[in-house]
């Protein structure tokens, strides 16, 4: 599971997805069956998790990788790009931006 810290120097990634609600649960599924199958076997990841809005319209993914430099290579993978067209298709919009924890609280 992620570990949301400022003492390490792992990258944390946010995305957000923008949908209608008749996509949502089938975003939903394609993002999970990525990570339960592709993404979480990839070098350098730790973990993730994916939150619904109450409208549906918006799914965050919290994910947290050991360096920058795996959570680009796994992007740049086939299987990724692949799938990540797919995502595209039922989206109107997705980001992922990283960022360094600044600060925790427990």
């Amino acid at each position: 599971m992620p570990h949301i810290t400022s003492d390490t120097d792992y990258q944390t990634v946010i995305t957000t997805f923008e949908m209608t609600p008749g996509t949502c649960f089938d975003l939903l599924e394609l993002l999970k069956d990525a990570y339960e199958s592709f993404i979480r076997h990839q070098p350098g990841f730790i973990g993730a998790g994916l939150h619904v809005n109450d409208a549906q319209t918006r799914i965050a993914n919290y994910s947290q990788w050991r360096r920058r430099e795996d959570f680009l290579a796994m992007l740049r993978t086939p299987e990724m790009r692949d799938r990540n067209r797919r995502i595209g298709e039922l989206c109107k919009s997705f980001e992922p931006v990283m960022y360094d924890v600044a600060e925790s609280f427990d």
